[in-house]
């Protein structure tokens, strides 16, 4: 007879193990299923691991620059990649235990292995293939192959790296974010094949270090989920960074040598180029891993590669359920997280409040950080809102002079009629921590009134998200 549970969870990634504590909370009995490692991409390959690396870059970047704050620092200063990779390494690991030990706490049996669903209401697992190189090996205590059953299945199988044709990675001279988190020796001279957060991450990070990169980009903007004007900005910067950018181009055909890349650029200029660089990294976007796991048999829709889901993580299907990068953008891990727990509670009878996409925040960790929430000017005008639009430049605050960081801009739109917050764009330094407070007023449906009325502390970097705020309404004071 199968082992009995309430929930199921396929995937032990941000989304999947939120989900599955969750659940436990609720007092459901609750098990998953990962194959490969807890934590999932974000823990092991991707959020978590590539900040340390950038941190390693911004540490080396200060202490390139450790005269502008009048020190003196002698001898000389380098890169050591084989530390930098294995202090990242070390930071995965640490998290990856973390998360075997908030199962264990929360008395969530982990299943080991590949799952299928056989049918609405049963789980079929099969041994696991061999993890990747690097990757933590199961927790103790984990189940293996089997048959079980749970009257609710949640699918948090998260997403992969795009593969274009022609761009086909290698592990060699072709990178996904895969091999660019671990080399074994700096490249100098890089090409970046997409402008996400993805590619823009490692483009900084790698140029940072001194490698001489090139980003691609096919549309007419960099990062172009963000602000036109956001994204401009950032590419000044990175361009005065020694970063060249390309945007409205792509890469047509690589040609290989031994430790090489030539690559044929079709400059979208009616001409093509020719650049040879030691290692390319492509990050053209992710796709959801929604093969072998008999959804297509079951009569669940997809869409678009994704799962179709209502919003509470329900799909065609009574009883099995997606949340995270495997339900569709945008491909977040706090995305995931909150899905996750939305889903849960709705199976509970909560009645929790439907995900709104335009509330979920985006960050990018380069040099110059960028952060995002809601409409961008250009999706406010086009929705047929009348808006306001304020804006705040770093070198009017005080605390970015003080920092060393007088570059940046934080950037508020408003709808003119209510005074509804209906989108908030910055870029400069740690805005990435400064974005939640805009979150938080959208979610309280606050208006331009209550932001203006609020006190911001002094001196802080949060006083140029109020000054946005009084510029859109003509009472800025430090401009």
């Amino acid at each position: 007879m199968a082992d009995q549970y309430d929930i199921i969870v396929i995937g032990g990634g941000p989304g999947g193990y939120v989900a599955a504590i969750r659940a436990a909370q609720l007092g459901f009995k609750t098990a998953v299923v990962e194959r490969e490692h807890l934590g999932g991409i974000c823990l092991n390959w991707g959020c978590i691991p590539t900040k340390a690396l950038l941190r390693s870059a911004e540490i080396y970047h200060y202490a390139t620059h450790a005269k502008d704050y009048g020190l003196v620092l002698e001898g000389t200063i380098r890169p050591d990649p084989a530390a930098v990779v294995k202090r990242s390494r070390g930071v995965s690991t640490q998290l990856n235990n973390g998360v075997a030990f908030l199962m264990k706490k929360n008395k969530i049996d982990v299943i080991w292995g590949q799952a299928t669903i056989a049918k609405p209401g049963e789980v079929t697992v099969k041994d696991a293939a061999k993890p990747r190189e690097g990757t933590a090996a199961a927790p103790k205590g984990t189940k293996g192959a089997g048959t079980y059953a749970a009257k609710h299945i949640i699918v948090a199988t998260g997403a992969r790296p795009r593969v274009l044709p022609g761009l086909e990675p290698d592990g060699k001279l072709v990178w996904t974010y895969f091999e660019a988190m671990v080399p074994e020796a700096m490249p100098k001279s890089l090409l970046v094949v997409g402008s996400g957060a993805i590619g823009i991450e490692f483009a900084s990070f790698y140029r940072t270090l001194g490698a001489e990169v090139t980003v691609v980009e096919v549309l007419p903007q960099i990062l172009p989920v963000e602000d036109a004007e956001i994204a401009a900005l950032a590419r000044k910067r990175f361009e005065k960074q020694g970063i060249k950018v390309m945007t409205g181009a792509k890469v047509t055909k690589l040609d290989k040598k031994a430790d090489s890349v030539t690559a044929t650029i079709d400059d979208g200029k009616g001409g093509t180029q020719s650049l040879t660089v030691d290692r390319v990294i492509s990050a053209v976007g992710v796709v959801g891993n929604i093969e072998n796991l008999g959804l297509e048999a079951l009569g669940v829709t997809i869409d678009r590669g994704t799962i179709k889901t209502d919003g509470l993580g329900k799909t065609s299907v009574a009883g099995i359920y997606a949340i995270g990068d495997v339900a569709g953008p945008p491909m977040l891990a706090h995305k995931a997280e909150h899905e996750g727990v939305i889903c849960v509670e709705a199976i509970k009878g909560l009645d929790p409040h439907a995900m709104d996409k335009l509330m979920i925040p985006g960050c990018t960790y380069c040099h110059p950080q960028i952060a995002s929430v809601g409409l961008t000017e250009t999706k406010a005008k086009e929705a047929g809102h009348d808006i306001r639009v304020g804006r705040f430049p770093f070198v009017g605050n005080g605390k970015a002079i003080a920092l060393g960081e007088p570059d940046g801009l934080v950037k508020t739109i408003f709808d003119k009629k209510t005074g509804k917050l209906l989108g908030a764009h910055m870029i400069g330094a740690e805005v990435t921590e400064l974005i939640q407070g805009f979150v938080i007023a959208m979610n309280l449906e606050t208006t331009e009134e209550e932001l203006i009325n609020s006190v911001f502390p002094h001196p802080t970097l949060s006083e140029m998200m109020h000054e946005s705020v009084m510029d859109a309404y003509g009472r800025v004071i430090h401009t």
